[in-house]
């Protein structure tokens, strides 16, 4: 295990093939969940690039320093951790929330991120009412009566039965999440509006989505590729908001052939 302190604040990471030269891909994951959902994309990408992948604060096994949290505090902490590895460059690929971090990262240090790659996410995602409104039910009452609504969202059906041990799993990931560490980055979605930034971004961008995401909605998605210069769209099939677990072959095929289309680093 791999952890380093930022702000007074435990980030848990891996990184792989760093030293070999190769592109790093650094990932972002959504709400939720912990960077082990990145475990089978990773695995069809192969040893083409270099990888980092991190457990935002309030995550997985990172601390939770002092919530409520800010978007760009959490792609403050991804451009640290880049800065502590040697990382130069990457492609920054952020899945839900993990795409507005990858926005706030390149509208922070454009240098770092050489291309994006924005799934599931959106310049601005719901509004402060829906955001409140859920944040105050978790305080009160914890995740339990969220997480079946949440997996309708997250999933679709064919994929959420009673014999699929990968959605128990994901189930239970979601179920052991820090409330606190939960509510401070539904905050931090609640308070972000990357509109006007989304319209700055001269980096290669992919944006993709699930067609059945129940929690970004393709047109959603699509509005957030319309406001970006160099952005490609593409859609998932019979998949919901988390591709790199329900589609993980399909999802790494796409953005495969967008990564093979950039320019060698």
């Amino acid at each position: 295990m791999h952890f380093l302190t930022v702000e007074g604040t435990t980030i848990h990471y891996r990184a792989e093939g760093l030293a070999t030269g190769k592109p790093v891909i650094a990932f972002v994951n959504s709400l939720g969940t912990d960077f082990r959902i990145w475990d089978e994309v990773i695995e069809e990408l192969g040893d083409t690039y270099a990888y980092v992948v991190h457990d935002k604060r309030g995550h997985g096994l990172s601390g939770t320093g002092a919530p409520p949290y800010s978007i760009e505090t959490h792609a403050n902490d991804l451009i640290v951790l880049l800065e502590q590895l040697g990382v130069r460059q990457a492609i920054v690929w952020g899945l839900s929330v993990g795409g507005l971090i990858a926005q706030a990262a390149y509208a922070i240090r454009p240098d770092l991120v050489t291309a994006l790659v924005l799934s599931n996410t959106a310049h601005k995602i719901g509004s402060p009412e829906m955001w409140n409104a859920r944040i105050d039910a978790i305080l009160a009452n914890g995740l339990g009566d969220m997480i079946d609504p949440i997996m309708e969202r997250w999933f679709t059906p064919a994929f959420r039965t009673e014999d699929n041990a990968l959605y128990a799993g994901c189930r239970i990931m979601l179920a052991r999440q820090a409330v606190n560490g939960y509510c401070g980055t539904c905050a931090a979605i609640r308070d972000a509006d990357y509109t006007d930034a989304a319209r700055r971004i001269a980096a290669p961008t992919l944006c993709l989505v699930g067609d059945q995401d129940g929690s970004t909605p393709p047109d959603l998605v699509r509005s957030l590729a319309g406001l970006i210069p160099q952005s490609r769209f593409v859609e998932i099939a019979a998949c919901g908001h988390i591709p790199c677990v329900e589609q993980p072959a399909a999802y790494a095929a796409a953005v495969s052939a967008f990564l093979k289309s950039l320019p060698e680093q």
